[in-house]
């Protein structure tokens, strides 16, 4: 496909696609479950709840004690699917992912919403943006960060799919929908657009900015190849190697810490195997504030005209 081929075919949050993606899995897969702490309307489960309400369980604001249930349900064979904010997911129940899901290796499926500054007006408190970082740290835990609707509803059903703890990332705000439906391969990653210049890698709502700032480009004479990440671990080396073979210079795209994330995992693998000049497009270790997301998006540095400043920078470095 090329970068003319994304047309916009309406707005819905990410979050949305989860919810979409829950209910057909509860019409297909009888073993699917759904968890919440205090957050059913947040997470989209309310038509999930109606339909199969004796396939929910709410577990009120106790994040620690609905992962210690989500572990227990897999040992009959349940498909525990443990949702609540991606800060609340992750940072405050860590512990018990670790011993009860990932050591254990307990087929949960953590469902994590509201990441990254798109929060907006929540704030700092809320706003994580050291998820990635913390999960796919975790051995046996795969991380998918997907970047519209319609990829969030097919992560969502590639998750149930999967045999293992499963990460899933996405977000609050009202998002343009540009990827076609269709299947979801974890660990393999999508080539949006071939070119010859730089390879742009980029994961979650980022995925959206960096198409935008492909086509500026492409129309002042730079060929770029834009590499939609979803899923962050496994990480597919393969594609990333065989990009930056060819345009010997990358810049990766994430609403997450500069540390950690989706750039930590390219620049480890670029290291190894192929040095390359490398350009971030993420948050310079810090926390975040109050305010809409299109506003927090260009204060911190991850908006549409920075992709295209990284991506000159990087070629300069060639």
């Amino acid at each position: 496909m090329a970068l003319s081929d994304y047309a916009v075919t309406g707005k819905k949050d990410t979050r949305s696609g989860f919810g979409a993606g829950m209910l057909e899995l509860g019409r297909t897969n009888p073993n699917v479950v759904a968890l919440c702490a205090d957050l059913v309307g947040s997470l989209k489960l309310d038509a999930f709840i109606k339909e199969f309400p004796e396939r929910f369980f709410q577990c009120g604001v106790a994040e620690a004690n609905m992962t210690g249930i989500a572990a227990g349900l897999t040992i009959g064979g349940k498909i525990p699917f443990a949702t609540t904010f991606a800060n609340f997911a992750t940072g405050r129940v860590y512990d018990q992912i670790r011993q009860s899901v990932a050591y254990s290796n307990k087929n949960v499926k953590i469902a994590a919403s509201h990441a990254g500054l798109t929060l907006g007006e929540d704030g700092a408190t809320h706003q994580i943006l050291e998820d990635i970082g913390l999960m796919q740290m975790l051995p046996g835990m795969v991380v998918m960060n997907p970047c519209d609707y319609n990829q969030t509803k097919a992560a969502t059903m590639a998750a149930a799919n999967y045999v293992g703890p499963v990460y899933l990332r996405f977000g609050r705000p009202v998002w343009p929908i540009f990827m076609p439906e269709g299947n979801f391969e974890i660990g393999k990653a999508i080539v949006m657009n071939e070119g010859q210049d730089v390879s742009i890698f980029a994961t979650g709502h980022l995925v959206w900015k960096s198409l935008e700032a492909a086509r500026q480009l492409e129309a002042e004479g730079v060929s770029v190849e834009l590499i939609n990440i979803h899923t962050i671990k496994p990480l597919d080396a393969a594609a990333i190697l065989k990009s930056v073979a060819k345009t010997k210079c990358a810049v990766v795209c994430e609403e997450h810490n500069r540390i950690g994330g989706l750039g930590s995992s390219v620049a480890s693998l670029l290291s190894q195997q192929l040095p390359t000049p490398l350009e971030y497009v993420a948050v310079n270790d810090s926390f975040g504030e109050s305010g809409t997301p299109d506003q927090l998006l260009t204060k911190y540095g991850l908006d549409t005209p920075n992709v295209v400043e990284a991506v000159k920078k990087v070629i300069k470095r060639k």
